[in-house]
């Protein structure tokens, strides 16, 4: 299993970055995990749109799928798709149609987005066939096994496991402390951990981790790797890095965009 960082940017994208988007390959099958702001473009760096096989969403806050839009225009309109020649291209009777695999509610809410910007509610269902799921669902996709775990933020929120044989990558999401995702991500071989906040929130409810309590969930869970993400570059990249290994115990990874992790 290939995993490349195409964002790891938290709500605000880094300068010339993008939000959450990792790109997941195993024995010829390719998997977005997420498609926030600015991963459509990210995703071109790397591998043909039409060639993935499916997205995988973990929530409905707008940088883990405002990207979903553009990719649905480009399903839709570029001339490679169109089933006359046009462009260049010589046309085709099967136009790619990637998995979307989305949080419950996933229809809903991109319908509002897409009216919202004056669009065709429908735009992003057309392009992909979707599919909603609850925490509990399962997806074989080739020949990775997907699962899922709710895990504590403003809105419904799953943890993502990717299992490959043997080979585990497990995603965070974004999460306050949580028991269940130390237990989701027991024993896991890489653990794709969110690490937003230099500090607590200060008041209201808590929707994020510190790199400390990154790390700390790392330990708990006994985490065989573990990679920060979802921060932005104001925040010091080395001082993340030493506050998740004071608290995990071992050596800490920063996720940045173009990187990639084999399992």
């Amino acid at each position: 299993m290939r995993i490349t960082v195409l964002g790891k940017s938290p709500a605000w994208q880094d300068a010339g970055g993008a939000c959450s988007g990792y790109l997941v390959e195993a024995d010829g099958t390719c998997l977005l995990l997420d498609c926030g702001c600015g991963v459509f473009g990210k995703l071109r760096s790397h591998r043909e749109y039409w060639e993935v096989d499916a997205v995988v969403i973990s929530h409905l806050h707008a940088d883990h799928i405002l990207d979903l839009v553009p990719y649905a225009s480009a399903l839709t309109y570029a001339p490679r798709q169109q089933p006359v020649p046009v462009g260049g291209h010589a046309g085709t009777d099967s136009p790619a149609c990637p998995r979307l695999i989305a949080p419950a509610g996933a229809a809903e809410a991109l319908r509002r987005v897409c009216g919202g910007a004056g669009m065709l509610e429908e735009h992003v269902e057309r392009a992909f066939a979707l599919s909603e799921y609850e925490p509990g669902d399962t997806f074989e996709l080739g020949p990775l096994h997907v699962r899922f775990r709710s895990v504590p933020h403003f809105l419904p929120t799953h943890a993502v496991e990717l299992r490959h044989g043997d080979r585990r990558l497990t995603f965070s999401a974004d999460s306050s402390p949580s028991d269940d995702l130390a237990d989701f991500a027991r024993d896991t071989s890489l653990l794709l951990i969110e690490a937003t906040l230099p500090r607590p929130e200060r008041e209201g409810p808590r929707g994020h981790l510190t790199p400390g309590e990154a790390g700390e969930h790392g330990r708990r869970a006994g985490a065989r790797r573990l990679v920060l993400t979802h921060f932005s570059d104001e925040l010091d990249a080395e001082w993340a890095r030493g506050e998740a290994e004071r608290t995990f115990g071992g050596p800490v990874e920063v996720a940045h965009e173009g990187a990639v992790y084999e399992l």
